[in-house]
């Protein structure tokens, strides 16, 4: 292995203030260049696999909530999304009003309280402060009960402007998880986004109990 090119990718730092302010400015000037549109492939094909329909799922850092309206489309029935940005959040609530199997919660995701089935993992790692990757990894295992899933997608790339989104490699998170979860997939995605083929992981992790 080059360890030199292992080490230099897995050196992430973070100068911003990754707080509600950021992000609610983000989406009050329309700047969401993470948003993709539509449902990621990936988790939409993973999606059609699931046959129960009244699993726990969470969303965090849920954007547009494409999976989620996806979800619901496909009949399931119990879904919380969480969010940050106030203005996201009042969107979503009135895009999603008259619906009783989702819930939307304006919060900080740290401070989340549940317990889920099912985590989805969809652009919210990579906009997270790096320092706090440790502290994702031990909150997903707070709220996944024993033998519950993270399901979702990791950059397996460097970006060359500061973040975020920030990036990493496979080496690193295999690092972060390994001691929490079970790594049963995570592997170089094969129908990524088509902007971003070629660039991220897709990870099933299961909480080891």
């Amino acid at each position: 292995m080059d360890n030199t090119k292992s080490e230099k990718c897995c050196v992430v730092n973070c100068n911003l203030p990754l707080g509600q302010t950021y992000w609610n400015s983000q989406y009050d000037a329309q700047q969401t260049g993470w948003d993709l549109g539509e449902v990621s492939p990936p988790l939409k094909s993973y999606i059609n696999q699931l046959t129960d329909k009244h699993i726990r799922i969470l969303i965090p850092g849920c954007g547009n909530s494409y999976e989620a309206s996806y979800l619901l489309q496909q009949g399931f029935t119990n879904i919380t999304v969480i969010d940050i940005a106030p203005t996201l959040v009042n969107k979503l609530k009135e895009k999603f009003h008259s619906n009783k199997n989702i819930k939307i919660i304006l919060g900080d995701f740290f401070e989340h309280k549940g317990s889920y089935d099912l985590i989805f993992e969809q652009t919210f790692f990579c906009a997270l402060d790096p320092a706090l990757r440790p502290q994702y990894v031990s909150k997903m295992k707070e709220l996944l009960v024993a033998g519950g899933k993270l399901v979702g997608l990791l950059f397996d790339r460097e970006f060359d402007k500061q973040g975020p989104p920030f990036g990493g490699c496979k080496c690193q998170y295999e690092a972060l998880f390994k001691d929490s979860f079970k790594l049963d997939i995570f592997e170089p995605c094969y129908n990524s986004f088509v902007k971003r083929q070629a660039t991220e992981l897709f990870i099933k992790l299961v909480k080891q109990n």
